[in-house]
């Protein structure tokens, strides 16, 4: 099903016109068919999609020179240390790593996901994710944040005298010292991250400023460690097995009350006022596997490691216990006593992508998607319904429901499998995963295996009929081990193994818009359905039969109703080089809806994998082409893009700002335009410089890139490329800090 780009045929297989009016000035009106068949509103501007596409580092689907002009445009290319703009944008950061907070708390680092609470004219609180430290930057960074550096050469001797084991809470380095270092280490890794609330205002210059707010305050990962009135509260089956005082595995003194949250990456909010908090990596933190009644495996399946790169494990050392991370958190961020609730029938998983359609007369929905190679798609259904979408009271709605995980078919089709303990167990194939691998419960033993084998999979349905089978403990508390488990369990009961779902949006039509970022494999974990995610049908092929460019897929609930549990699915713009259908693009991430329903994506790549010279004559030679994590050189620095959903552009990526060296650019977030001041957003760039450090002396390199036309004529480009970064500082040496920026428009 998955095709190559192609805006003629997305236009027509949607019902679209191609015919659609131009978008030509600020002052324009948008009245044409959006691009996916739906109709788009009549909006007077400003608007903020109204830009020329900034110049890119190689050929995008929005390219119109002829050859001979793209070879000449795409000779060379200088990469910027800076966030770069199109003509009339200009930005200003808003708050960086470190920067104080109103009552005395910092901004965390690595700021992710970003959303705006209004509280009056031109002012407001932006609710803020901290998902992780990127060491070097941090560690270098540390001390001049903190006035004191962390003691990172004892740690590094502590752990080394500990031998393979590592460390955790009950194996703590016998010295002070030792005890001392590593304690102060995985303290400050767990204050940085987070969630933080901070206030906001537009100065008499129409940018925006931090303002200090009653509401500001920081939820950490050591949140309630040494204040219970911090502890963050839980609802759901879940809590059954935290309050359980005899388990299989690990269990703390906390009951359903819990330490922190972590690995916040990407969230959501709902029509009441709140935010919802995504919990992603914490496998890098804490324990992820568990026994078949739920219960965590010790800290010691997690121990404390810290190198010069940064640290695993920080939560394993303070005695945290793995089955109360990977949570979606609810936070109301106008309320200063609120620091936040773990709502268990949302699954626990590598939660990045959440939205939540809340229409009065249905339940309520949120759908999510697990961040992993085989990561699989979701969506929770309130047994109630909704009255009032923004009634306050509606977060009682995630108490009660059912947790589904997505099966996509080949055909277009998909449907919703509940993870209830009566479903049936009906794994997929693991010939029909890329990397031929399914990662299922292991039993009776606990934890999860790698299955290659297609007998053994078919044993294991035959020796376990339905998931409540692979868990133990009464119903409540099987479903609590089910959601607990929730990743292994969706295998388990047939759900489509995806490419890495890291953002949704819906649209006010309730078409809902997934980013699938990767299709590669992992060895250890397995990797998507092939017949799903597959590569583009023109584009070169790894040899392993791997995809890593990424998709926009749109899913439509039959009849558009919210609950149904069946679906339509279409991708609808494909990541690679124009010249075999792509975008132009690779790995989408995060994506945002404007005021205009134009949809905005970013991209995120490893920054290690940007800008590196590769060799022409293994580019896409016949039976040995580059991997496609290489290839991604080829696109330059992480970047933004719009779609527009309507105009002479309807349906093409067009490139809006690409970041500095090293980062992603995560967390568009939109401000609603008023009679005085016309649409902002607000954007996160996280970790610059995180793989070469701060830049020393405007130090560069020049890279070589092999390119293609367009029309797939091969050429070689010279790259100049900065090595590092001082950003947003900008001056010479500086250390790069993650920050947060706001992005105008000048209308005059």
């Amino acid at each position: 099903m998955s095709t190559g780009f192609s805006r003629r045929d997305v236009l027509l297989f949607l019902g679209a016109g191609i015919g659609t009016a131009a978008l030509n000035s600020h002052r324009s009106i948008a009245t044409a068919t959006q691009f996916d068949g739906t109709a788009s509103k009549i909006v007077s501007t400003p608007h903020f999609s109204d830009f020329q596409p900034i110049p890119s580092a190689a050929p995008t689907a929005a390219e119109t020179r002829t050859t001979a002009e793209q070879l000449k445009q795409y000779a060379t290319f200088t990469v910027e240390d800076d966030v770069v703009l199109p003509e009339g944008y200009t930005y200003n950061v808003v708050g960086k790593w470190g920067d104080y907070l109103g009552n005395g708390d910092r901004l965390g680092y690595n700021n992710d996901y970003l959303h705006f609470t209004s509280t009056g004219p031109d002012e407001g609180v932006l609710t803020i994710n901290f998902e992780y430290i990127s060491g070097k930057p941090w560690f270098a960074g540390y001390a001049e944040i903190f006035g004191e550096p962390l003691p990172l050469k004892a740690g590094i001797a502590a752990v080394r005298q500990a031998g393979q084991t590592g460390l955790y809470a009950q194996r703590l380095p016998q010295s002070e010292a030792g005890r001392s270092a590593v304690l102060k280490l995985a303290k400050a890794s767990l204050y940085d991250v987070g969630v933080g609330v901070m206030g906001v205002a537009r100065d008499a210059n129409g940018q925006w400023q931090r303002k200090p707010s009653k509401c500001d305050r920081r939820i950490t990962g050591l949140a309630g460690f040494d204040n219970r009135r911090r502890l963050l509260k839980a609802t759901g089956p879940a809590t059954a097995i935290f309050r359980k005082k005899t388990v299989q595995g690990y269990q703390d003194k906390w009951g359903d009350s819990i330490v922190g949250t972590f690995g916040n990456c990407a969230g959501g909010h709902t029509p009441w006022g709140t935010v919802l908090s995504a919990e992603e990596n914490f496998q890098s933190w804490v324990t992820e596997s568990v026994y078949p009644d739920g219960s965590a495996f010790p800290p010691g399946d997690r121990p404390f490691f810290v190198s010069n790169r940064g640290m695993v494990g920080s939560g394993s050392l303070l005695g945290y216990v793995g089955n109360k991370y990977g949570w979606m958190v609810e936070i109301d961020p106008l309320n200063p006593d609120d620091f936040g609730t773990k709502h268990t029938l949302l699954g626990r998983y590598r939660h990045e992508a959440v939205a939540v359609r809340a229409e009065a007369g249905h339940p309520l929905v949120v759908y999510s998607g697990c961040d992993r190679r085989s990561g699989h798609f979701y969506k929770f259904v309130s047994d109630s319904i909704i009255r009032a979408p923004q009634d306050k009271a509606n977060s009682r709605l995630f108490k009660k429901g059912t947790l589904y995980a997505a099966r996509f078919n080949a055909d277009g089709t998909g449907t919703w499998i509940p993870l209830t303990p009566d479903t049936p167990v009906n794994p997929q194939k693991p010939s029909d995963q890329l990397g031929g691998g399914l990662a299922l419960p292991r039993r009776p033993g606990g934890g999860w295996e790698l299955v290659r084998n297609e007998k053994a999979v078919t044993q294991f349905a035959q020796r376990y009929s339905t998931l409540g089978d692979l868990y133990v403990g009464n119903n409540l508390e099987k479903q609590g081990a089910i959601l607990i488990d929730a990743h292994y369990a969706a295998s388990a009961a047939g759900a489509t193994c995806t490419a890495r779902p890291e953002d949704l949006a819906i649209d006010s039509s309730g078409n809902l818009f997934v980013a699938f970022t990767s299709g590669l494999a992992s060895s250890r974990e397995g990797g998507p359905q092939r017949d799903i995610f597959q590569p583009l049908p023109q584009a070169p092929i790894h040899a392993d039969g791997q995809h890593d460019q990424g998709w926009i897929f749109k899913v439509r609930e039959d009849q558009n109703h919210p609950e149904s549990l069946t679906f339509s699915w279409i991708p609808l713009v494909t990541g690679g080089e124009s010249a075999h259908g792509g975008g132009g693009f690779t790995n989408p991430d995060n994506l945002a809806l404007d005021f205009q329903e134009n949809l905005w994506f970013v991209t995120d790549t490893s920054g290690g994998l940007l800008n590196r010279s590769l060799r022409a004559d293994r580019r896409n030679v016949e039976g040995n082409p580059l991997h496609p994590a290489q290839l991604s050189a080829i696109y330059g620095n992480n970047s933004l893009w719009c779609i527009p959903r309507s105009g002479s552009n309807a349906g093409i990526p067009q490139l809006f700002a690409y970041g500095p060296m090293d980062v992603e650019m995560t967390g568009p977030c939109f401000v609603t335009p008023t009679d005085t001041q016309p649409e902002s957003l607000f954007l996160a760039i996280q970790h610059p410089g995180e793989v070469s450090g701060a830049r020393k002396d405007l130090a560069e390199t020049i890279a070589d890139i092999p390119l293609l036309t367009t029309n797939g004529t091969p050429f070689m480009q010279k790259r100049r490329v900065p090595i590092g970064s001082n950003w947003p500082r900008r001056s010479l040496n500086a250390i790069p800090m993650p920050a947060i920026i706001a992005i105008h428009m000048d209308t005059a």
